[in-house]
């Protein structure tokens, strides 16, 4: 099905009632500044990458000095590494649809995503079983053991499906851009192809922003209180907005 433009943000909010009706789980936003990626990981964009334990031995040989606390866990070191912009299997979402927006508006020449994702849905084609209907795992679940970089560097034969999970908001930027993560496994399949072959996928739609709409979105953003600051809020964004 051809994504649905929207260009306006009332656009947005319409269209969101009307698809997501009747649906009370919850709903997760990914917003790319070009309609032509893919929903992948970097990591998994390399054509002939290394173990991912690889960036993470590099990573911590130089950050360890640096930072005033070591992570305490793998997935501790995969977010810190997202964070700086290095190549991991997570993928960034956000729990709201505004945030999301503001990623989609990064380059006015070629049109933006809005994805839209039902991450219970998705946790589902992995046959994740949760306590409740509504439940999605955090990176300390069991379950997420399988997907751990010294894991799948140790055993050569598994292909999981992504999963949806929640993590720790320690850091302001993620817990203003209400953060949340995908992680894919072994291969790369793209988040909202995830499942059985010939099985019907209802986890993930997007809409297309038009690139002549972007600056009227980002406008509008700038009246509801959405601006760099308020999403990256660090030294950084005040010098950008001066």
């Amino acid at each position: 099905m051809d994504p649905t433009p929207i260009k306006t943000i009332s656009d947005l909010i319409d269209q969101l009632k009307k698809d997501s009706s009747g649906f009370e789980g919850p709903i997760w936003y990914r917003g790319q500044a070009n309609h032509a990626w893919n929903l992948e990981p970097r990591y998994m964009r390399i054509k002939e990458r290394p173990p991912e334990t690889y960036f993470i031995n590099k990573f911590k040989q130089d950050a360890s000095i640096i930072l005033g606390h070591q992570p305490k866990s793998e997935f501790d070191w995969l977010f810190l590494m997202q964070h700086y912009g290095v190549a991991t299997r997570l993928l960034d979402w956000s729990e709201s649809p505004l945030v999301a927006l503001f990623f989609a508006l990064g380059n006015s020449d070629v049109d933006g995503s809005l994805w839209v994702l039902y991450p219970t849905n998705l946790n589902k084609m992995s046959n994740y079983e949760p306590e409740f209907t509504h439940e999605i795992p955090s990176f300390e679940d069991v379950y997420l053991e399988n997907y751990k970089p010294s894991t799948i560097v140790g055993e050569k034969k598994s292909n999981l499906l992504p999963m949806a999970a929640i993590a720790p908001r320690n850091s302001s930027r993620m817990q203003a851009q209400q953060g949340v993560f995908t992680i894919s496994h072994r291969n790369n399949i793209f988040i909202n192809e995830a499942g059985p072959e010939g099985v019907k996928k209802n986890h993930a739609w997007r809409y297309m922003i038009p690139k002549e709409c972007k600056d009227q979105f980002m406008q509008e953003l700038r009246l509801l209180g959405y601006n760099r600051f308020q999403l990256f809020p660090e030294l950084e964004s005040i010098a950008d907005s001066l």
